[in-house]
């Protein structure tokens, strides 16, 4: 499993990387990796305000749908289009070519209820026991 150190993560299995005042959003490799092959990727609107836990869009795989949760607040300013055709891009390169939302984000990140990498890999490690 991995997981970028420069990341913050939710319980829910998104990841948040802040870029100047936005935040790219996605999945996770474990949650990739528990979906299966991902065949569909639904996304908001650009325009939508979200705040934190949030649902903005669903992943459906050969295994399962599965909603997707804004780690933060804001204005989703660009979602990653490739997916519509490239859905496989989110398995393959979950933390680059599978990004999802990109947010402007309302005001300073507030990352309390984000977890770091060490955070994420052990809340990870005890859903697979």
């Amino acid at each position: 499993m991995h997981v970028p150190e420069e990341l913050k993560y939710t319980k829910d299995h998104e990841w948040l990387r802040i870029e100047g005042g936005e935040g790219v959003v996605g999945i996770t490799d474990f949650a990739q990796d528990a979906l299966g092959d991902v065949v569909f990727v639904e996304l908001p609107a650009v325009g939508a305000t979200l705040a934190p836990g949030d649902a903005f869009g669903v992943v459906e795989s050969n295994k399962s749908v599965s909603d997707l949760y804004s780690p933060v607040a804001g204005t989703v300013v660009a979602i990653n289009e490739a997916l519509a055709d490239a859905p496989e891009s989110v398995n393959a390169d979950p933390y680059g070519a599978g990004w999802m939302i990109r947010v402007k984000l309302d005001g300073p990140v507030a990352t309390e209820g984000l977890l770091d990498a060490g955070g994420y890999r052990r809340h990870a490690d005890s859903e697979q026991h």
